[in-house]
């Protein structure tokens, strides 16, 4: 009896602590920890230290998730818009493909909650322009070309995360000139929108258009 009686208590003290630890697996990271693996490339609360990459804070959740879903599932739209489908949370989410040195690598250790959870977290953040030196004269034909082609969906000056495009105001040079790089290469799908713009700017300003269109980003505070 005795010998029944503590085999039971020592079966449930097993089963109790099983479950506990299976509960504690399963809790989900807290968003600032989740979080900390970007920062080594995306500098301190998501404002860039390096040329080559983009601030991230600021910027809006559904921007933030549509990349990293890009980069989780390699491109791949199929399983990108099963993802969206599947999530009334990601309805606005729009897929857009994207090239990659190391996202791809990273972004395949997050599930989907997780990725939202981060993207809460940075676009709660406060964005912060890069102090860098620009081509005046470059930046003032900038301004002009995009009042009249882009301003519709990179409101205030590029400033705005509320349009969902990626804040490019106050982004560093080197970074906006390889993200044209790309999509001009076809590396980086380009909206449709965004390619019927350029298309104009192209025929109206020029070939100096694009730089002219970075340094005035670039300007802005």
């Amino acid at each position: 009896m005795l010998y029944t009686i503590a085999r039971q208590t020592l079966l449930l003290s097993v089963f109790g602590l099983l479950s506990f630890n299976i509960s504690l697996a399963s809790e989900m990271a807290s968003p600032s920890m989740l979080s900390d693996t970007c920062l080594g490339c995306h500098g301190p609360s998501g404002i860039s230290d390096g040329p080559a990459t983009p601030t991230i804070s600021g910027m809006s959740e559904i921007y933030l998730i549509g990349a990293m879903l890009a980069y989780k599932y390699d491109n791949d739209e199929d399983k990108v818009d099963a993802v969206i489908e599947a999530d009334p949370d990601l309805e606005d989410v729009e897929y857009f493909a994207r090239t990659s040195t190391v996202m791809d690598r990273i972004a395949k250790g997050y599930t989907e909650a997780e990725i939202k959870a981060i993207a809460k977290y940075f676009a709660a953040l406060p964005f912060k322009a890069q102090k860098q030196d620009v081509n005046v004269e470059q930046a003032q034909a900038g301004a002009s070309i995009h009042e009249n082609h882009c301003e519709k969906c990179h409101e205030d000056g590029g400033r705005s995360a509320e349009d969902d495009a990626g804040v490019l105001a106050g982004q560093w040079i080197p970074y906006l000139e390889y993200t044209m790089a790309d999509f001009f290469s076809g590396d980086r799908a380009m909206p449709k929108k965004m390619k019927k713009q350029m298309k104009e700017v192209h025929e109206m300003h020029g070939e100096n258009s694009v730089a002219e269109l970075i340094q005035f980003y670039a300007n802005q505070e």
